[in-house]
């Protein structure tokens, strides 16, 4: 049996802090990127945005509200923003692989330089909530210095853009094995078992898939990037 939810996809439950705003004086998450997997958010419940950077649109933030869907493809850097106690479901490809390293927080070009700040502020959500909040303003305030340079000067927010997601993808080439291992299990694995569908019909391919139950949270709330995160594990066979 292949690993992951449907299609190998990660399931995340996602309420964005909003319990005191940010140096910028916004409730946010950390901005951050994934180098490898698209990311998708379905609103739930409140109002908030997404804001997001790319090379091909530079910033833009985009309203949502209960009922809303905005999907993004992994090199955009992000930001979660909560205007009215906004939930959102998640959901990412590659079988939960963001959670596994597919991440990178932005703390601006100087805390890139030096690997134990990096470390040091991305470990801060160990501590709880408040180690998680610092460590959130800490990106926001490198996140407004990014934002003066999209006002101000767009060959060197472009520059900037490319050169943190340089960064991260730099760090993540020692980790290629591992990633694929992930891969194959969940969302490539998934494509094997429905093709196999495919050329049993009209019969049934062995290994047919059990029903599966899963609890948002089973572990407890996770102080994640963006939020206070419970996400779809530990699967199980259901009735």
């Amino acid at each position: 049996m292949t690993s992951g939810i449907i299609g190998g996809i990660g399931l995340t439950h996602l309420r964005v802090y909003d319990q005191r705003p940010g140096p910028d004086g916004v409730m946010a998450g950390c901005a951050h990127v994934h180098a490898l997997t698209e990311e998708a958010y379905f609103c739930i419940a409140g109002e908030g945005a997404i804001e997001l950077h790319d090379a091909d649109k530079g910033f833009r933030s985009i309203p949502l509200k209960k009922g809303d869907y905005v999907q993004f493809p992994p090199n955009t850097l992000h930001r979660s923003v909560s205007t009215d106690a906004i939930e959102v479901l998640a959901v990412m490809g590659n079988s939960g692989l963001p959670e596994r390293g597919d991440a990178r927080i932005y703390f601006g070009p100087d805390v890139d330089g030096d690997p134990e700040e990096f470390k040091r502020l991305k470990s801060l959500a160990s501590t709880g909530l408040d180690g998680a909040l610092a460590r959130r303003d800490a990106s926001a305030r490198a996140y407004m210095r990014l934002l003066t340079l999209w006002q101000n000067d767009r060959t060197a927010y472009d520059r900037e853009l490319e050169r943190f997601a340089a960064v991260h993808r730099a760090d993540l080439a020692a980790r290629k094995s591992e990633f694929a291992e992930a891969v194959a299990n969940g969302a490539a694995g998934w494509a094997e078992h429905d093709a196999a569908r495919l050329d049993a019909l009209p019969g049934v391919p062995e290994g047919w898939s059990p029903v599966l139950t899963g609890e948002a949270g089973a572990k407890g709330v996770v102080y994640g990037m963006c939020g206070l995160l419970r996400q779809v594990d530990d699967l199980s066979v259901g009735r």
